[in-house]
């Protein structure tokens, strides 16, 4: 509406000027283009304003007034939303006795609202939960903040299912096509049977030690045992320093095989620190936010054959992994500590967990 407005004003203009039609409209059509209003409107507005017509404004519309969006209906309408969040604009148009139309400038106009589809989280958090997750990423932070190598001295680490053949995102599967040509297509697919579990700890420099699950196996605190005990060989190995001066630290997530009483007594024996974290917060947890997606994405859409197919597959991706990304991605870390702290523990916006 404004830009129409703005047209009639050079309309206006360049009649004042003593340009005839033809002159006006190719003026107008050059400043425009495709936005230029059309022939017979610009000359409608040019007759007009030959004719002494100073205003550039509509004319107001014949009719009574419309009472459907008076103060009685629009408070009618957020009373019946406030009741029920989910009912579309017909039921609530039919529950106030006004038009559909009438209705959606309410709710868009007047209440200023709009229809947003609810967002998955790991799970819907009690306040005492976000109060731990508030605590647990102070104390992480002031750390970070008054120990320059504290985020260099975590291993972190989680376990993931690799598949055979897991689906292509939408991004993935977008073509560039031509102004009409159809759509493409593509069969809906399901994530293979044929898939191994990874094991796997980085830290800021990359990947410190990995392994997969043998088939038929699970996770629980006997393997997990096992596996720390290989992880402690590998730092010893690729990261001597931290090994040397005692200065590692070990972080995971609160799953069962993870937070089991045996597990902490083989930490505590070993005299290895261990980074807190709140339950349900995969959004706090590296191995979730940065390394599985980005492993994941570059599989997606690939078939693999043969377990051993996948573990060759995914040993690569791994490694292909730079170290600035791992550096990058606990800097990350730092950064969703404070976003947690700044949504008071609830689950924050822009990122998948």
């Amino acid at each position: 509406m404004k830009e129409l407005e703005e047209q009639r004003v050079c309309v206006k203009f360049c009649c004042k000027l003593g340009k005839n039609f033809t002159e006006t409209f190719q003026l107008l059509n050059q400043a425009y283009g495709e936005d230029c209003m059309s022939r017979t409107q610009c000359y409608e507005w040019f007759k007009r304003f030959k004719e002494g017509r100073m205003s550039v404004g509509e004319d107001p519309r014949p009719g009574r007034p419309s009472t459907s969006t008076n103060d009685d209906h629009v408070e009618r309408v957020r009373a019946v939303i406030r009741g029920n969040r989910r009912l579309t604009v017909r039921e609530v148009a039919d529950e106030v006795g006004i038009s559909i139309g009438s209705c959606h400038q309410i709710l868009t106009e007047k209440l200023h609202m709009r229809r947003i589809s609810a967002k998955f989280v790991p799970r819907l958090l009690t306040d005492d939960q976000k109060e731990n997750r508030v605590e647990i990423s102070q104390e992480l932070l002031a750390n970070a903040n008054g120990n320059e190598n504290f985020l260099k001295n975590i291993i972190t680490g989680d376990e993931t299912w690799v598949y055979g053949y897991d689906v292509e995102t939408k991004m993935q599967s977008s073509q560039w096509m031509g102004k009409g040509s159809p759509r493409p297509k593509k069969a809906r697919m399901s994530r293979s049977k044929i898939k191994v579990m990874l094991v796997v700890f980085f830290d800021w420099k990359g990947i410190v030690h990995h392994e997969f699950v043998p088939r038929g196996q699970m996770v629980n605190k006997q393997l997990y045992q096992e596996v720390l005990a290989r992880l402690r060989d590998a730092v010893r190995r690729k990261r001597p320093e931290l090994w040397e001066n005692q200065t590692w630290m070990l972080h995971h997530d609160n799953a069962p095989a993870h937070a089991s009483l045996l597990i902490r007594s083989y930490l505590a024996k070993h005299q290895t620190s261990v980074v807190p974290h709140p339950p349900y917060s995969p959004d706090l947890a590296p191995a979730d936010f940065f390394l599985f997606p980005k492993l994941k994405t570059t599989l997606k859409g690939r078939r693999f054959q043969t377990i051993e197919e996948i573990q060759e597959n995914a040993i690569r991706e791994l490694r292909a992994i730079t170290e600035s990304a791992f550096q990058e991605a606990f800097q990350q870390w730092k950064k969703r500590w404070e976003r947690c702290i700044a949504s008071r523990g609830d689950y924050f916006e822009g990122d998948s967990a």
